[in-house]
């Protein structure tokens, strides 16, 4: 019978939906190749038009960015409520941490370009953000380091440490794979498929806002359950758990899709060559700086008497894009304020939308959503109807668009801000002070302001806050029934709001608010003022008001929208009587104070006095500027992302995406820059500014545009790939005559 051997062999065919099917067969045949192949395994190598392999980077995307936005959504809430810091400190360290997450791309893109290619240097940092992830799960743990079971951990600093790993962890993880993935993705694509790969583009940005949207509204939701060993605290284990679970699924998705995918060789340490190429071209120029050389056509073409001509044109490609990125980073200033202004904005409004009542914070949201809702759109509809029209809308013609779209975002972000100004409550500022006077007594007493009587009944309050300045600060004194004026003399501090309460003509104190402008985050202020004769405690949620002193105010806290209940606890109060009350409905930004009276029988009751007005403008108000700046970042960052990949050398694309993600990093550094030299008096005009700036930027951009020419970097290559096929046969062929007429000698 001879030898047989097993063998494998592939051939490709199509089913009658057009999808490629790679056929593997297996079976045994003879010594010469011949037999029967007796077993064949059927798989999908494109679905669609599309390389199957994209749909495992397309849910691994998915995957890690709900991964990141998870962790992120709840990580300021964490430094401040679990490790304690202030909101300065939080605050700094956040986005100190949102930073180092887009300088690390450049880290990522020389390792995936030079040394590991995309795919080991997408798994191996994948591994290294699941770490992270775990790491900073585990620093949640309040019973870590909670050795007598308070409820606080004695360490606070092992905490902080294990958070602090964690993060760099997760910034080089997140950082660094960032270049790799979407040109990963591109990579996949065959030369043809130039429409499914810039569709590709689409589908994996709609899969970064599927994730972010999907986890933004489920990790705080997470955050806020209870649990614990020995004692229960609000659940950041789970809600960072949860995270750090679907990067594990990222990177098992990932790996699952080896065998699909198509994978390039790094060529070497490429940034070394090509900042070696640019600094001879640079030194060679400069050598050459007399006018008895003639002039070159490009200054990188100093470069070829050391240099090739594909790696100089591979230069020339990467440096004409980036020359393009320069205006760029003042889209990513206005885009990336809708975490910070855009939502103090909205703090200053109603969060009632119908039925649907949503916090500030929930704002982001409309975006993510928007963009789930408007990409297909665009994709599918918009863009083939600006094509039928006989428009050639280029890449670099949408990405104009987008930013001047985002420039009326600000624009309309101002229109909402000055009707905002309209509603909001004057605080005092610089020398000022202001001051109401409340009546807590059960008799009447007269108020007097340089002589200006004003009658002030039990129970009651002056209308509102009265603004003086510190200097001219009126007569202020207290009579009731013809009794001796009582003098108010007390010292009050510049730029704060005051309370004087009275109980009777000759007794009363002043008590600074420590309330100069509207409760952060919509939510509600409450204070308590207590007129028993000794002190109470006040329990209202989860939040506690400590021993309040007779005739005293407490500090606010402050709650979220809706009833509060609370429960009084004194030694006054007789088990017989009611000591649970409830507050009104509490609205968005409003501040309230809660005087505690005792009543005829000895028992406790509430009277309700309104300090600041909840807002009134609806937050609703805010989604024609999300719409806006949402069409905006369609049309430019899903275009962008596609334009750096599409005109990249073939060992260069990662570098370009790196260079692409660095714009939001120096966008945010704008924002800081803006912020930190310009104090407006009003927050519109500030809304203005970045407009302006990001128009003339538009205009700058629109110009710079119209001179770029579009190439195709793989023909470029395939010129020279053909060139130096060329040489090398012609020198093999000198070689050989060579050769041969040696012989002959």
């Amino acid at each position: 019978m001879g030898t047989q051997r097993l063998v494998k062999r592939d051939r490709g065919v199509s089913d009658k939906g057009g999808a490629i099917l790679c056929v593997k067969e297996f079976g045994f045949v003879n010594g010469n190749g011949e037999g029967p192949i007796s077993i064949s395994f059927y798989f999908c190598q494109s679905c669609l038009g599309y390389p199957l392999s994209i749909f495992f980077i397309v849910v691994n995307e998915f995957c890690e960015r709900f991964s990141y936005y998870g962790m992120r959504a709840i990580l300021v809430l964490y430094f401040t409520r679990f490790l304690g810091w202030d909101d300065d400190l939080s605050t700094a360290i956040y986005h100190t941490f949102v930073a180092l997450c887009y300088l690390m791309p450049i880290l990522g893109a020389l390792m995936a370009d030079s040394w590991l290619g995309k795919f080991k240097t997408i798994m191996s940092l994948s591994i290294v953000y699941t770490i992270g992830q775990a790491v900073i799960s585990v620093s949640s743990i309040n019973d870590l380091t909670d050795h007598d079971h308070d409820g606080t951990p004695n360490s606070i600093s092992v905490h902080v440490a294990l958070s602090m790993i964690g993060l760099v962890l997760i910034a080089l993880g997140t950082g660094g794979i960032k270049p790799c993935v979407s040109a990963f993705g591109g990579d996949q694509f065959e030369k043809g498929q130039e429409k499914q790969r810039n569709r590709f583009f689409s589908i994996f940005y709609l899969s970064i806002n599927a994730g972010s949207l999907l986890s933004t509204i489920i990790t705080p939701m997470l955050r806020v359950q209870e649990c614990g060993i020995h004692s229960k605290q609000a659940c950041y284990p789970l809600a960072f758990g949860v995270p750090a679970a679907l990067m594990a699924v990222s990177l098992i998705v990932f790996v699952l899709g080896s065998g699909m995918y198509k994978k390039f060789k790094p060529q070497g340490n490429i940034m070394a060559k090509v900042a070696k190429c640019i600094g001879f071209a640079i030194k060679n120029r400069f050598r050459h700086r007399s006018k008895e050389f003639p002039k070159r056509e490009h200054w990188l073409d100093w470069a070829k008497e050391k240099y090739n001509d594909r790696l100089i044109s591979q230069i020339k490609m990467v440096t004409r894009v980036l020359f393009l990125y320069i205006p760029l980073p003042m889209f990513w200033a206005l885009f990336d304020q809708q975490g910070s202004r855009w939502t103090l904005q909205a703090t200053t409004m109603n969060g009632k939308i119908g039925v649907i009542e949503i916090q500030p914070d929930q704002m982001q949201t409309v975006n993510a959503i928007l963009i789930v809702i408007m990409v297909p759109i665009v994709d599918a509809v918009v863009y083939p109807l600006i094509a039928k029209a006989g428009f050639n809308f280029t890449p670099l013609k949408k990405m104009t668009v987008g930013m001047f779209l985002a420039s009326t975002a600000f624009i309309a972000a101002a229109i909402v801000q000055v009707e905002i100004d309209k509603t909001l409550p004057v605080f005092p500022k610089g020398n000022e002070i202001q001051l109401k006077v409340m009546n807590i007594g059960s008799d009447g007493v007269n108020i007097s302001f340089s002589g200006v009587m004003e009658p002030l009944g039990p129970g009651s309050q002056t209308d509102g806050f009265m603004t003086f300045d510190v200097d001219k600060l009126p007569n202020i004194s207290i009579s009731s029934n013809g009794l001796q004026d009582t003098p108010v003399t007390n010292t009050f501090e510049p730029g704060q709001r005051h309370t004087l309460l009275i109980w009777a003509a000759n007794q009363y104190r002043v008590v600074k608010d420590g309330l100069n402008q509207k409760p952060a985050k919509g939510e509600n202020g409450i204070r308590f003022v207590n007129t028993f004769a000794g002190n109470i405690t006040i329990t209202m949620g989860e939040k506690v008001y400590e021993n309040i002193t007779s005739h005293n105010a407490s500090e606010y806290q402050f709650f979220t929208s809706g009833r509060q209940s609370f429960k009084i606890n004194s030694t006054e109060i007789s088990p017989s009587c009611k000591s649970d009350f409830e507050s009104s409905s509490l609205g968005f930004g409003s501040a309230y104070t809660y005087v505690i009276t005792r009543q005829s029988d000895g028992c406790p009751g509430k009277e309700e006095f309104l300090d600041i007005p909840a807002n009134t403008l609806s937050m609703a108000l805010q989604i024609p500027q999300y719409f806006l700046i949402t069409c905006g970042e369609v049309v430019f960052s899903i275009t962008g992302l596609e334009f750096s990949y599409s005109q990249a050398p073939s060992n260069m694309k990662s570098v370009l995406q790196a260079g692409w993600l660095l714009t939001v990093a120096f966008g945010n550094i704008i924002v800081l820059i803006v912020a930190g030299a310009g104090h407006f008096s009003k927050q519109w005009a500030e809304y203005i500014l970045f407009a302006a700036l990001l128009l003339v930027v538009c205009v700058i951009f629109a110009i710079m545009a119209q001179f770029y020419t579009y190439i195709n970097p793989a023909e470029i290559e395939a010129q020279f790939d053909e060139e130096e096929k060329k040489n090398f046969d012609n020198n093999n062929l000198h070689d050989t005559l060579d050769s041969v007429s040696q012989s002959k000698m």
